[in-house]
């Protein structure tokens, strides 16, 4: 059954900014982009000035210029119809559902770490499995009440990361750097390096996702372009400073994706009962991070593609709610799909490494796609629609505009071609076939929602 009450106004300028810092900042990314070595300073440096920026900006735009319920669904939807909105749709709500048993079995493996070292890989897919239904538990629940899980999983992140930087300052006083950054070392190779880029784009990526909650926005005009200045400010500042201090602590070839986070802080504050103590609860709140990003992206994505059902973009299901509003159909809907994909990967990988730079990289693929037609959707839609009131503009004009769309839209997809290619190793065929596969199914829901609609 549809909701056909108007919901309370629950989200504010706070609010906005905890969940951005939510979806954006990953404890994961940090522990792949420290795996580049100290030449993922000068990828910072560089992606944040040429991507990170201008997307930051054309979503502030786009963000208090279309407040629509829905977000990137209705930004597509407004600027080249309804077949590419759905497309993106399509793709932007699949994408979580294939990246969120990535997110579970890093839980897992750091439980692991934490707790029970013998914990089998069986077991940490049982895990995980119980982790993603209670992040859809929170999905369908009243807004007002979920949106405390977002709020604190930021909160925490930020804490995580000032302790590692913390604890790096003091670490290297007494030991020195495991990576010495100079000018040379910081110079990229442009070989290995490019099959961490990637990961670095898509860490990148999450500002338009409060969006899709404009209706439970108390002035999205006013609050969304402060939000992302605020929160893309403190999320580069982090992303930066954090990978130093990973980098100071562990030489970049022995940092392992899903238990690299656990060693850094072991070797920053363990030896002692009171360190001993301090890493498990940093890993305790880590832990938590894991599940609010799951959380925070879900929201975001279920109310997307539910607005695209109850327009007839997507299947009927996908749109019904609660009556609070919630997406309860697509969150059980995503449910189901992590639950299937984790199952299905689980028993196909030799250890959670492998299993978590499978799962990640598919679903990336699926991700990054949407927010390339989103660019030139901001482009489009200054082109179309000249005279809408902008609260906010991209500075710059016509030119700025133009070049800060086609530059993001170049980096998506770039960053898609080196996740379906990796230099030096070919085609991934597992994860070329997976996105094909998903592409094609979305063409098929696609077709069949517009049946129906007709």
């Amino acid at each position: 059954m549809e909701n056909t009450t108007s919901p309370a106004k629950t989200l504010r300028q706070r609010d906005l900014v905890l969940f951005t810092v939510s979806a954006i900042l990953l404890l994961d990314t940090l522990t792949s982009t420290a795996s580049i070595g100290a030449s993922s300073v000068f990828w910072w440096c560089l992606l944040g000035a040429i991507f990170f920026v201008p997307f930051a900006l054309i979503c502030a735009e786009l963000g208090c210029a279309y407040p629509e319920q829905g977000g990137i669904y209705a930004w597509i939807r407004d600027a080249f119809g309804r077949r590419w909105a759905s497309r993106a749709s399509w793709c932007y709500w699949v994408n979580t559902a294939l990246w969120i048993p990535a997110l579970a079995v890093l839980f897992a493996g750091v439980f692991k770490q934490l707790f029970m070292p013998e914990l089998s890989l069986a077991a940490q897919i049982l895990m995980g499995t119980v982790l993603i239904w209670l992040m859809m538990l929170v999905n369908i629940i009243a807004l007002d009440m979920g949106k405390w899980v977002p709020n604190l999983g930021a909160l925490l992140k930020i804490i995580i990361f000032l302790a590692i930087i913390a604890g790096a300052v003091h670490y290297v006083g007494d030991h020195g750097m495991a990576n010495p950054l100079t000018l040379a070392s910081m110079t990229p190779d442009w070989g290995s390096s490019l099959n961490y880029i990637p990961a670095m784009v898509y860490g990148m990526l999450g500002f338009e996702l409060v969006s899709a909650s404009s209706r439970d926005m108390q002035d999205p005009a006013r609050d969304v372009p402060r939000s992302i200045l605020i929160s893309g400010a403190i999320v580069i500042s982090l992303y930066l400073m954090g990978t130093l201090a990973v980098l100071a602590a562990l030489p970049a070839g022995e940092i392992n994706l899903v238990e690299g986070l656990v060693d850094t802080l072991a070797l920053f504050f363990g030896g002692s009962q009171l360190g001993n103590s301090l890493v498990v609860g940093l890993g305790i709140a880590a832990l938590f991070t894991f599940y609010s990003n799951g959380v925070t992206w879900a929201m975001g994505c279920n109310r997307a593609a539910a607005e695209a059902a109850q327009g007839g973009e997507l299947p009927a299901i996908f749109g019904r709610e609660s009556q609070k509003g919630t997406p309860i159909g697509a969150a059980l809907l995503m449910g189901l799909v992590s639950t299937g994909v984790l199952l299905l990967y689980g028993f196909m990988a030799g250890s959670n490494e492998d299993l978590f730079w499978t799962l990640f990289s598919f679903s990336a693929v699926i991700f990054l796609l949407p927010y390339a037609v989103m660019s030139l959707a901001f482009w489009r839609l200054r082109q179309r629609d000249p005279d809408h009131p902008r609260p906010y503009r991209v500075p710059g004009g016509s030119p700025v505009g133009r070049l800060f769309a086609y530059v993001c839209a170049g980096c998506l997809l770039l960053s898609v071609i080196l996740f379906l290619y990796v230099p030096g190793e070919g085609l991934q065929v597992a994860i070329f076939v997976g996105a094909m596969v998903t592409l094609a199914l979305g063409e098929a829901v696609i077709r069949i929602a517009e049946r129906s609609r007709h």
